[in-house]
């Protein structure tokens, strides 16, 4: 099962670039909670995820991707889980959890479907490169890729869900997707999503949750929705406040954001904002930076892959990284609408820890392979 590889090809820099990033992850979550236990949580995610990644890293994932239709099949089970009473937890509205440990170890299926739905996609049109620009295939696909999305739709998790969208939008056009159908596709869907947004605006809409049509609100027209963006504003004034060498970690500064509790949750979708007033912008400049260098990995990784799949693999996972990172920052930088995206190896969750570590073990495994 494990192939024997050249030590020499083996992608050390990405490595490195993971547990520097995670590292400073642990201490701003520490920071932003104040509480060790979340930092000995993500330590221990860190060190599952690490040998989770070293043994993906060294199994062939050509041999892993036999058994695509079994992981798409166990992605699915684990979103109908969700949903289960008993068995899947809500928190604010929301259901998106399997209890593992009571009160203490959650896993989040969708941050694992993500990951799940890349693997699929990526073998599936591999396997099927002939038929890629075929209407019957492209059907097909859609329905497939539906049936996981909208079982995250319905958590609810919209911004998982265009996420994902926006990953599967990426690897399609990579598979060399006609620009006909491309072009097609935009004649439909432009119009379509002109529609939904206008229709989401209407009262008594069924389409979306309130608490999402007012964040959305809040971000179109701020004058009238002020309330939906105090959580962006105070965000917006951490990262401000922390200049260019912060205000230090740990800090117990009353002028701090984050000691004035205006900011729920930051050691997770506010991540960014604790970076940006206790470290300032040499703290956050050093985490762009790494998660850059880890994403043009995942690209050298997609130009030198030894076949479709790999290729596909790669740049899935680069997209994930690169959106993630892009609405994460963009919503503490108050330029997205408010929605719950975890910074990639910065927040703290242990599911979305443990899939992007797993999604690493698989870029270094395309890498070990020399192409044909």
């Amino acid at each position: 099962m494990l192939k024997k590889y050249s030590l020499k090809r083996y992608n050390f820099r990405l490595l490195i670039f993971v547990l520097l990033l995670a590292s400073i992850g642990v201490v701003v979550i520490g920071s932003a909670t104040g509480l060790a236990t979340y930092e000995k949580k993500q330590v221990m995610g860190i060190a599952v995820g690490l040998v989770g990644m070293l043994i993906i890293s060294l199994v062939d994932y050509n041999l892993i991707l036999k058994f695509y239709w079994v992981i798409y099949l166990i992605n699915i089970v684990l979103l109908v889980l969700v949903k289960i009473p008993g068995v899947g937890k809500e928190v604010n509205g929301a259901t998106r959890w399997i209890e593992i440990v009571e009160d203490t170890i959650s896993i989040q299926p969708s941050e694992f479907a993500k990951v799940f739905i890349i693997l699929f996609l990526a073998k599936h049109l591999g396997a099927n490169k002939d038929k890629i620009n075929t209407f019957k295939f492209l059907a097909i696909t859609a329905i497939l890729v539906l049936i996981p999305l909208g079982l995250i739709a319905i958590e609810p998790d919209l911004s998982t869900t265009i996420l994902t969208i926006g990953i599967i939008l990426i690897i399609l056009y990579v598979s060399k997707l006609s620009y006909k159908i491309i072009a097609g596709a935009l004649l439909v869907c432009v119009p379509i999503a002109a529609g939904l947004i206008i229709y989401i605006q209407q009262p008594n809409q069924k389409l979306l949750k309130d608490y999402q049509v007012q964040r959305i609100m809040a971000f179109v027209e701020p004058d009238k929705y002020d309330n939906g963006r105090y959580q962006q504003e105070y965000s917006l004034l951490a990262i401000g406040s922390g200049q260019l060498n912060g205000k230090g970690l740990y800090n117990d500064d009353v002028s701090s954001v984050k000691n004035g509790n205006f900011i729920s949750e930051p050691q997770t979708d506010f991540i960014f904002a604790v970076v940006g007033e206790e470290l300032g912008l040499i703290g956050g400049c050093t985490i762009l930076i790494l998660l850059v260098l880890i994403v043009l990995e995942c690209i050298i990784t997609a130009i030198r892959a030894n076949d479709l799949t790999g290729r596909l693999i790669a740049i899935g996972i680069g997209a994930m990284i690169t959106l993630q990172t892009f609405i994460n920052i963009g919503v503490a930088t108050k330029l997205l609408p408010n929605t719950g995206v975890p910074l990639p190896f910065v927040s703290y969750g242990l599911s979305s820890l443990l899939s992007m570590f797993g999604s690493m073990g698989f870029i270094i495994n395309i890498g070990l392979h020399e192409r044909k």
